[in-house]
């Protein structure tokens, strides 16, 4: 303030003109003619400082809009600024929500965030292996997401179904044991729901998949006859399987953090998460939409008479039983998980052909072997017998 009425007072000795003056102090003359007009129209207060704060904040949140962020973290503790934004957009049409940048300050005032622990961060989980999903129902990916007990000591193992494309969860039902018995209702329910995928992506694990060379099972079997296309992820890799692992963590921390006291009351969690996860809860991953707004249910009806597979008229066919079929006077090992079933062999070679079930490829047999060399490390995309006709 002093260095100001200095200022004042040598421009009211006439000797300097005003970029004179304002060179000689430092500063710009656009500052100098401020000053003057500040002490002629307020005296020595007028060279006082002032504060910086703008008089109108157009910008500024409302209380009533504040509490709206505050409720919506209350009932959602573990969404960010982003989902809060998203969700305020859906349901205040018309109104003017702001940027993520300020409800992370609402929530940070209000005491309502963590701090995240620093730490190496981790690298995305790829998406590649799921590039074929370019639609609702092209792959579904399904899984047993980790037992737990309940609060009265009851086992919970939830089988999951998702939509790739659209994240949609189709289903999260606990079981009682991660088979074949167990698991095929669940997977039929979906299909008479929402019909049937082209393909399913589980991992290696029962029921989904054997240690036999063929990896079928009895469920994936089924799938095959249904026209629905097995695939299994690469032992080890489940960023093969990276969107469905990520609803499992928010399944987790959702429903089971911790568990419910009873099997019926866990299940009750189930349900009101997938209706919240599909409905409500915005997804990064589709620009903060709603899985519901990006799924819609297949075309392909789930038919209520299983038919057997066809092969070509020209292809050898045998039936398999106790895993075996006949070939020139010899049985074959094929699959346990065919007793029953017939499965085509296309000549390729004068001694080889390739055996199949469906669209389905087993491997390659050779006459003089008499053993299906089977395919080493099967890659979840590799064309099947239907691709490349």
């Amino acid at each position: 303030m002093e260095e100001r009425w200095k200022f004042v007072q040598e421009w009211q000795t006439g000797d300097w003109n005003m970029a004179e003056l304002c060179r000689f102090y430092g500063v710009a003359r656009g500052t100098g003619y401020k000053w003057v007009e500040r002490y002629e129209a307020g005296g020595l207060e007028g060279l006082q400082d002032r504060s910086r704060a703008p008089h109108n904040r157009p910008n500024e949140v409302s209380k009533e809009l504040e509490d709206l962020v505050i409720a919506m973290r209350e009932k959602h503790p573990r969404w960010g600024a982003p989902k809060i934004r998203a969700k305020l957009e859906q349901d205040q049409i018309g109104k003017r929500i702001p940027v993520e940048s300020t409800i992370g300050s609402i929530l940070k005032r209000n005491g309502l965030t963590v701090g995240r622990k620093q730490g190496r961060r981790k690298r995305r989980a790829a998406d590649a292996p799921l590039g074929h999903a370019e639609g609702p129902n092209a792959v579904w990916c399904a899984d047993y997401k980790g037992w737990f007990l309940c609060g009265d000591g009851t086992r919970i193992d939830p089988l999951t179904i998702s939509d790739a494309y659209s994240r949609y969860l189709l289903r999260c039902q606990a079981v009682r044991t991660t088979d074949y018995v167990h698991s095929k209702p669940v997977f039929e329910a979906a299909f008479r729901e929402y019909g049937m995928p082209q393909r399913i992506r589980t991992d290696n694990g029962a029921p989904f998949g054997s240690n036999g060379d063929s990896g079928l099972t009895g469920l994936t079997v089924w799938w095959i006859k249904l026209g629905i296309r097995p695939e299994h992820i690469a032992p080890g890799k489940p960023q093969q399987n990276g969107r469905h692992e990520r609803m499992h963590r928010t399944l987790k921390e959702e429903t089971a953090s911790p568990p419910a006291g009873t099997r019926r009351r866990q299940q009750e969690r189930f349900d009101e998460f997938r209706q919240e996860y599909n409905e409500q809860r915005p997804h990064e991953g589709l620009g903060q939409q709603t899985p519901a707004s990006q799924y819609k249910a297949s075309g392909r009806e789930y038919p209520e008479r299983l038919r057997d597979v066809e092969y070509p008229a020209d292809w050898e066919v045998r039936l398999v039983d106790a895993g075996r079929m006949r070939w020139f006077g010899d049985r074959v090992f094929v699959s346990h998980a065919l007793n029953g079933e017939r499965v085509g062999l296309e000549q390729i070679e004068e001694r080889q052909w390739r055996v199949w079930f469906g669209s389905y490829e087993i491997g390659l047999l050779d006459k003089d072997r008499l053993k299906i060399q089977r395919f080493e490390n099967r890659e979840a995309n590799q064309p099947l017998r239907s691709d490349r006709e």
